[in-house]
């Protein structure tokens, strides 16, 4: 499995034949221009995650890419062709199989209405688990959270999240092997590395950091 950070959320997974692209949004221009997809995943309708004037633009290069979003995502973007999900289906990408979890947001203040989230779980025989969990630091038991996973995507800085979250997540995956810190475009240098020193030395899970435009296989 190769993965590639293309700035905040937007990651490029390829692994058992598949290139997936997940969040291609307006925070970063690092994806624009990718092609060969095999499937485009969006986590959620906000424009970091999904970029309303470029996120077209990105299908047209890649007639041939299956796209799944979470079930509101049409309220906020027009993509032709996009599949709905909700937590718990199941889709599969070439050798890759992919499971919708999670359901919402994470609360960003109580006078603003929280939209769905998916995280998606992409795995494969030979491969390490991934997982990407868009918006949200949820993972307790009954919340159809992932187990077994390998190689986190990790959120580090949002409106909807603190420090002592971020750790807490990471401990209740069992402390994934590695975590990719992602959606980070709102923190300078010095905040990412507090943030990535600090996760880190708590959990210990190996924080590899991938900005960018850096690629790892795992």
């Amino acid at each position: 499995m190769r993965i590639t950070h293309l700035g905040h959320s937007c990651l490029l997974v390829e692994a058992a034949g598949a290139r997936v692209l997940i969040d291609p949004g307006a925070f970063s221009t690092d994806w624009h221009g990718v092609t060969d997809l095999d499937a485009v995943l969006i986590t959620h309708q906000h424009p970091d995650h999904v970029d309303p004037d470029h996120a077209p633009a990105l299908l047209e290069a890649n007639p041939q890419a299956l796209v799944y979003t979470a079930d509101d995502v049409a309220q906020a973007v027009t993509l032709p062709g996009a599949v709905p999900l909700t937590p718990g289906e199941q889709i599969q990408v070439g050798g890759l199989t992919i499971n919708a979890v999670g359901g919402d947001h994470a609360v960003i203040h109580a006078d603003i209405p929280r939209i769905h989230n998916l995280g998606y779980v992409l795995h494969a025989e030979g491969e390490p688990v991934f997982f990407h969990p868009g918006d949200s630091l949820q993972a307790v038991p009954g919340d159809a959270a992932p187990t077994g996973v390998d190689v986190l995507a990790l959120p580090i800085m949002g409106p909807w999240a603190a420090m002592k979250e971020q750790v807490e997540f990471v401990r209740a995956l069992g402390v994934p092997e590695v975590s990719i810190p992602i959606h980070d475009e709102l923190l300078s240098d010095r905040g990412r590395e507090l943030l990535n020193r600090q996760i880190g030395n708590l959990t210990g899970t190996e924080i590899v950091s991938l900005r960018g435009g850096g690629s790892r296989e795992f």
